[in-house]
């Protein structure tokens, strides 16, 4: 069973590390989706291998006309679509063509920038770290964890958060609101400088 003080790990490595395609990948990922560091990419990936690998174990027991492997599979289509991952009516070749980003798009953090809550996942990240989120009514301080989709349209600003006001300059920034300062300074027009060079002619 093991010590709770020291869970198991949730995901494994690459096998092979010093992959310069692969960590590009990686790179690009974490960056759009504001992740902390690569291990939970990896906890991502893990979650999809074992949807993945049922699927492939479900697909041999189907073509034997089992059951019970029937009833696995539906159960697994159920809780896709709750998640909104897939449809109700998916095949077992749809569970095996997804993608890593088919799960990230899921997250807590990602679907707070799509709802235009933050400017970027970094700081929905940290929106939701500081208790400033609400998810079906209660607030939820880990970016990680996967919404349903009946829990989606729930998601907002926290009550007493400060940020319930369209005036503060984070809601500003959302909304692209600029002020005076950051507008660049118009160029003088270049005919007031044809005079000068006349004149300069002239002498």
């Amino acid at each position: 069973m093991g010590d709770p003080k020291f869970p198991h790990k949730k995901y494994s490595a690459p096998r092979h590390p010093w992959e310069k395609t692969r960590i590009d990948e990686e790179k690009e990922v974490v960056k759009k989706y504001g992740l902390k560091n690569k291990r939970e990419l990896w906890r991502t990936q893990s979650v999809l291998e074992s949807f993945r690998a049922q699927a492939r174990y479900l697909q041999a027991k189907i073509r034997y006309s089992d059951e019970m492997a029937m009833k696995q599979f539906q159960l697994m289509i159920r809780r896709l679509n709750r998640y909104s991952i897939l449809g109700n009516n998916a095949s077992l070749d749809d569970v095996l063509s997804l993608n890593v980003e088919s799960i990230l798009e899921r997250r807590f953090q990602t679907l707070v920038v799509k709802k235009n809550l933050a400017r970027s996942p970094k700081q929905a990240r940290q929106l939701i770290t500081h208790g400033h989120i609400f998810l079906n009514g209660r607030r939820v301080t880990i970016p990680g964890i996967l919404v349903e989709g009946s829990e989606e349209e729930s998601i907002g600003y926290s009550v007493g958060s400060p940020l319930l006001d369209d005036l503060h300059p984070i809601r500003q920034s959302i909304l692209g609101t600029e002020t005076h300062e950051d507008q660049p300074e118009k160029e003088a027009p270049a005919e007031e400088a044809e005079p000068a060079e006349e004149e300069s002619e002239k002498q």
